[in-house]
């Protein structure tokens, strides 16, 4: 999952938040609570990333309580506890995390399963130093790379592009940098010739001048041509002994986030940017300028209808596979869900694009 750095004010708030939830009921998430309205305790894996916005958006647009749950949201911290495996740990009922997860998770023994998808694609780039002659993944040979963690979602993404062009794990090297101001010091201090991040950081490497989008995965066109398909990461994932045990609470939450989705659709870069806190679209790496033209130029990332798109699943398996962390004996069927999105949609009468994956991936 990734780690990244928030400013000091936001973590504050959101700790507090995630403290006061966790302190007042923790028994009682997921069921009814005042009203009859069930609180979900939800924790992201950087609140803060344009590849995870529509789960603030949808609180900032008032979807939540318009759907009936209150989504109590909270966010991971450098050197703290994952949101998928805070979630698998029962800290807190979701997680807003990359699909692959549940393939780890299931390797694992553990059943987890995505419900809502919103990204055909990472929403990543390997941002290159200036002089570090890497242009394609094939340029890896040698190099040291930054990743979020060792492990993470990034972390299995930079290897999969390597092996796709013939280079090997042990032909470079791997550090874990963060991202936000800890990545783009690295980059800048030639601690790392690249590093796999995303936006805003991807806005402030270029606006420095200290780096180069050598390898582009942030948006589904992106995605399909460096690993071969769409690639879903962000969504929602929940252990799947609670997703059946609070079915009526995960889908007020999916028909929150896909509607959440049609939204983004059908707005534009500048006006999803001021329905988002201030402190997320401008603070010490981005003017607000710069989110809004690094969210047009990434926004292909989201799907419009919260689906799993078909061969999504397939591809991402087959990246587990390739960096050795999973193998074809995954039931990708219990991995995911369209049931959630696909009501949701039929619900508010939405016109879908996605064509659902099969229960195959």
């Amino acid at each position: 999952m990734f780690k990244r750095t928030l400013t000091a004010s936001l973590v504050t708030v959101l700790a507090l938040g995630a403290a006061t939830a966790c302190s007042s009921s923790s028994s009682g998430s997921g069921s009814g609570g005042s009203g009859g309205t069930p609180t979900v305790k939800l924790m992201v894996g950087g609140i803060d990333k344009q590849i995870y916005l529509p789960y603030q958006l949808a609180q900032n647009l008032g979807f939540y309580k318009k759907y009936g749950v209150n989504v109590v949201l909270s966010t991971e911290q450098d050197g703290g506890t994952g949101a998928e495996d805070a979630m698998a740990s029962g800290q807190v009922d979701m997680a807003g995390a990359w699909y692959n997860h549940t393939i780890d998770f299931q390797v694992k023994g553990k059943a987890v399963e995505d419900v809502v998808q919103l990204s055909g694609a990472p929403g990543e780039r390997e941002m290159c130093a200036t002089k570090s002659g890497v242009h394609t993944a094939a340029d890896f040979k040698g190099k040291t790379l930054g990743v979020t963690d060792l492990g993470s979602g990034t972390d299995t993404l930079t290897q999969f592009l390597a092996a796709r062009k013939g280079v090997k794990t042990s032909d470079f090297h791997r550090i874990g940098v963060g991202a936000g101001s800890t990545a783009i010091a690295a980059l800048q201090n030639g601690k790392v010739a690249c590093v796999m991040t995303t936006q805003p950081t991807v806005a402030a490497v270029e606006k420095k001048g200290i780096g180069y989008s050598a390898v582009d995965v942030a948006t589904t066109t992106g995605a399909k041509a460096a690993t071969g398909g769409a690639w879903p990461a962000a969504g929602v994932i929940a252990r799947t002994d609670w997703v059946n045990s609070h079915k009526d609470a995960v889908q007020k939450v999916v028909d929150a986030l896909v509607a959440t989705m049609h939204w983004i659709d059908q707005h534009s870069a500048a006006e999803i940017a001021d329905k988002l806190p201030q402190s997320f679209v401008q603070n010490q790496l981005v003017t607000k300028a710069d989110y809004v033209s690094a969210l047009t130029q990434d926004k292909g990332q989201f799907l419009p209808d919260g689906i799993m798109p078909a061969g999504g699943p397939k591809n991402v398996l087959s990246t587990e596979e390739l960096v050795g962390h999973a193998t074809s004996k995954v039931n990708l069927g219990t991995t995911f869900t369209n049931d959630f999105a696909l009501a949701a949609n039929k619900k508010e009468g939405f016109t879908t694009t996605t064509t659902p994956a099969g229960t195959s991936g």
